[in-house]
């Protein structure tokens, strides 16, 4: 009775938190003549396209992890199949073209975590008869871990603390995680900074627009956002929410995946100017990961 009370109380906290988007004004990385591409036409900037859905999970990348330079531009039967799959992951009209709703997804910001992350012995990250995933192997802290301690490195601007903070919270309201931040001198459990370009994890950020930050399964512990991107807090015309993507992030941190609905904080996407806060679908894929 207790957790239905509390699951009632985030949902309409959710409810009433503001979520404007109040500019689309975002890095466009597909352009226009693209739009209407099908199998069989072969346009300069389809290799733009490999790369992204490669990226993400939905296309197989070739013995050397890039798109075969032959037929880089060639709209064949594979990227027919791999766009197929984009567009039914998230409920698009199922073309298997460069349609304008598929196009305007493609470009928004979004989390640099796949949608379908393949693991060694060929595991993907999956969806059940909910909407919510988590990893393969349905990766997840240990019962002897469900406290967790948090630190911020490499300079991490003052003023968001708060932010991530606020968005730990929300995660403990909702789950039997507790966390606090680490002592000075303490090897914390998640580690939290803002990054640019190249790294160092294999992950490069991509400059202003389009990857806004990423994180990784459980046990790694590392929340990365990208400093290149305007942040702020709240509603901010053409500026990003930390909070709202460290919570986002922080539900990958604990395990789960990309969700399918766009209501969900798992969700992939999110426009600048914009607010989110928990879902249904996000407190019931933690609780069934942790049952």
């Amino acid at each position: 009775m207790a957790f239905k009370c509390l699951k009632l109380f985030l949902l309409l906290l959710a409810s009433v938190a503001p979520r404007v988007i109040l500019s689309h004004d975002h890095h466009i990385q597909f352009p226009e003549h693209l739009q209407g591409c099908r199998k069989g036409d072969n346009v300069e900037g389809i290799q733009n396209v490999k790369m992204h859905l490669q990226r993400y999970g939905y296309m197989r990348k070739d013995n050397n992890n890039t798109v075969n330079k032959e037929s880089t531009n060639a709209f064949d039967e594979a990227l027919e199949s791999a766009i197929k799959k984009y567009q039914k992951n998230f409920n698009l009209n199922l073309s298997g073209a460069l349609d304008r709703e598929t196009l305007d997804l493609m470009s928004r910001p979004r989390c640099g975590v796949p949608d379908i992350v393949a693991s060694s012995n060929n595991e993907t990250m999956m969806w059940n008869s909910s909407h919510y995933a988590f990893f393969p192997g349905n990766l997840k802290w240990p019962n002897t871990k469900y406290h967790l301690t948090y630190t911020f490195i490499n300079n991490y601007p003052s003023n968001y603390v708060a932010a991530v903070a606020r968005a730990l919270a929300t995660w403990a309201g909702a789950s039997q995680f507790t966390f606090a931040e680490a002592f000075e001198g303490e090897t914390a459990d998640i580690k939290i900074s803002f990054e640019r370009g190249n790294h160092g994890d294999g992950n490069p950020f991509d400059g202003r627009g389009g990857v806004l930050a990423h994180a990784f399964a459980p046990s790694d512990g590392r929340l990365h956002l990208d400093a290149d991107e305007s942040w702020t807090e709240g509603v901010v015309f053409n500026e990003f929410d930390v909070e709202t993507v460290a919570l986002h992030e922080l539900g990958h941190i604990l395990g789960l995946g990309h969700s399918k609905i766009e209501a969900a904080i798992m969700w992939p996407f999110l426009d600048p100017g914009a607010t989110k806060g928990l879902n249904a679908d996000d407190i019931d894929g933690i609780h069934a990961l942790y049952a």
